[in-house]
């Protein structure tokens, strides 16, 4: 998916009647052991920049797609390593074009001595499993040509819930489709 803003889509959320919406991610912040070691990884791995140094957190932004990424080092934090296994965060997804490009990101984080996991396929598509210093878990994933057309036309107009469902029982996954209403 992009975090670039599309156009904006009903949502069943309303105020006084009128749909409310998000056009995108803005940011994700992150809650790490050392700035300084954090931010030479998010630098040299992924190719952010740092912009600002707030002295207990950084923001960083990423020139090609623009995405912000903040990085913060609480006083009182634990300096326990991360574990997915806790609430909150389970990995942050950043989108790849292609399976081929994971080859390429996965030969780039074996020469940066990051820790990876080979290339995994899905009923939706490909991913690439990374570790970031404090263990956050990051993932490179690319969606198969099946899938990328489906986001393409979710993207592209306006569709009920029911049609979104729908779509989804198409790409082969009517055992995972979600029919259940959440109140």
């Amino acid at each position: 998916m992009t975090t670039s803003p599309a156009p904006a889509h009903e949502t069943a959320a309303t105020t006084d009647d009128v749909a409310l919406t998000f056009c995108g991610v803005d940011h994700v912040s992150l809650t790490v052991t050392d700035l300084n070691v954090s931010a030479k990884f998010y630098v040299e791995v992924l190719g952010f920049t740092v912009v600002l140094d707030f002295g207990y957190g950084l923001a960083c932004i990423h020139k090609t797609t623009g995405f912000t990424l903040s990085l913060i080092r609480h006083p009182d934090g634990s300096g326990t390593r991360f574990t997915h296994r806790q609430t909150g965060l389970d990995h942050l997804g950043l989108t790849a074009r292609n399976r081929a490009e994971l080859f390429c990101w996965e030969q780039r984080l074996r020469e940066l001595d990051v820790e990876f996991t080979p290339i995994r396929d899905s009923e939706l598509g490909h991913h690439l499993n990374f570790r970031d210093p404090d263990g956050i878990a990051l993932e490179f994933y690319a969606p198969n040509d099946r899938f990328a057309a489906a986001l393409d036309e979710l993207r592209s107009r306006k569709f009920s819930d029911e049609e979104l469902l729908d779509a989804a029982e198409q790409l082969g996954l009517g055992a995972y489709v979600a029919r259940r209403r959440l109140r």
